[in-house]
């Protein structure tokens, strides 16, 4: 997930940068409106924090711009003194906001919170390369999957088993079907070798195994991937 950062104080947007990497995830910064417009334009951002006192461009003018073509989900950093520019800002289409000085961890929390609603409602924009089934999100092109906003990291032929599935998203495929479509070889015994994969996926993906909230199994017949 990409996290524009926004703030013309670079002690700010550098602390925030170090714990959202920490995170996993990618941090563009900018230090005014006008530059946050050209990286939103230039590359996939999935979430903007915004401050609102900048040169150049301020934080209300720049969300009014981005707003007039995305809903990208938009955090907006407000001074206690800035309560009337807060409210106009939530308005104009910001999403949330948090008051300086904050706690890092609160504002950690709203990001997932925001990015979690965001792909769960299907807002994200979808891409040839992008598969999505509810908050599950296959980024094809850069080989990233997330689910509900957090980043899993999955083995590759763990990633083909579970790209074969969501692409695919309420069909059901049979243990030979996967195994040679992901092995590309004919399958000979290939049920312990495809349910190890599938286990070891459903336990990366899903909050509780036992009760699956996105790969299925279809007992007696094969698996498939779907918002249950």
């Amino acid at each position: 997930m990409n996290i524009l950062v926004c703030d013309d104080d670079k002690a700010i947007v550098d602390a925030i940068g170090i714990y959202l990497e920490n995170e996993g995830y990618k941090v563009f910064k900018a230090s005014n409106g006008i530059e946050a417009i050209e990286i939103i334009e230039d590359h996939e951002i999935h979430l903007i924090i915004m401050d609102i006192m900048m040169p150049k461009m301020d934080g209300i003018t720049a969300t009014m711009k981005i707003r007039e073509g995305n809903k990208i989900p938009l955090i907006m950093l407000s001074a206690k003194s800035e309560d009337y520019d807060k409210i106009l800002g939530l308005n104009l289409g910001a999403d949330d906001y948090i008051t300086k000085p904050f706690n890092p961890l609160e504002l950690i929390a709203r990001v997932k919170s925001q990015l979690r609603r965001y792909t769960t409602l299907g807002s994200l924009e979808t891409k040839n390369h992008v598969y999505q089934t509810g908050g599950l999100i296959i980024d094809d092109e850069r080989k990233v999957i997330t689910i509900d906003g957090e980043e899993v990291h999955l083995t590759p032929v763990q990633y083909k088993i579970l790209k074969l599935l969501t692409v695919n998203a309420g069909r059901v495929f049979s243990i030979e079907e996967i195994y040679q479509k992901v092995w590309n070889e004919t399958p000979v015994n290939p049920e312990n070798t495809v349910a190890v994969h599938i286990r070891k996926i459903r336990e990366k993906i899903e909050i509780n195994p036992k009760e699956p909230k996105y790969l299925k199994v279809v007992w007696g017949i094969g698996y498939k991937v779907e918002k249950l």
